[in-house]
């Protein structure tokens, strides 16, 4: 049975890093017989403010319609991002905000604090940049941003496992480095199809 991967750009640059690394990580997926959707949030057309919070619904532009089948048809979600001021970019958590609503990432009832995670069955990879080493993202921040990703929205929704590769100190890397790490995601996406 064919395995449906959606990969998400969380990276506001189409040239970035994180786009080399998501396309590496489709190109093994694609090779090893997955069908892939790709959601590059830097090519789609939303606004990323939930204007009314919950008290009143805003209505989905046809991208995050889109969205919403991609995720919804997917079996394993991978999420492609930098770190920045400890968690991910602005773009991408307006873009969770705007997706991950009531009703469809989870639903409670008025009157209650228990959570119904609707987004069960699936799995996701995280594969996260940033340019502090990771000894000093785990001490100093304790890992906010993954921790965030992770229990705070995924696995809050009912996405588990939820599996991270960190990629630090990337403004130091050498050009060997920065291969090493396309082929890791390469790598990665065929294990996954």
């Amino acid at each position: 049975m064919q395995k449906n991967i959606a990969v998400i750009i969380g990276h506001p640059d189409p040239e970035s890093y994180c786009h080399a690394l998501a396309h590496a990580y489709i190109k093994g997926a694609e090779a090893g017989g997955a069908n892939v959707r790709l959601l590059d949030l830097a090519a789609m057309k939303f606004g990323p403010i939930l204007q009314y919070g919950y008290r009143k619904r805003t209505e989905l532009e046809p991208d995050l319609v889109q969205a919403r089948e991609i995720i919804s048809c997917a079996d394993h979600l991978v999420w492609v991002y930098p770190t920045w001021w400890g968690t991910m970019p602005a773009l991408m958590k307006g873009f969770i905000d705007r997706v991950f609503l009531p009703g469809f990432a989870f639903s409670s009832a008025p009157d209650s604090l228990v959570v119904k995670k609707l987004l069960k069955g699936k799995t996701a990879r995280l594969l996260v940049t940033m340019d502090s080493p990771s000894w000093y993202y785990r001490l100093a921040l304790r890992q906010a941003g993954h921790v965030l990703m992770k229990r705070g929205i995924l696995q809050f929704s009912g996405i588990r496992p939820v599996r991270i590769t960190e990629i630090s100190k990337v403004k130091m890397l050498s050009a060997e480095k920065r291969k090493h790490w396309l082929e890791k995601a390469e790598s990665l996406g065929a294990k996954q199809a």
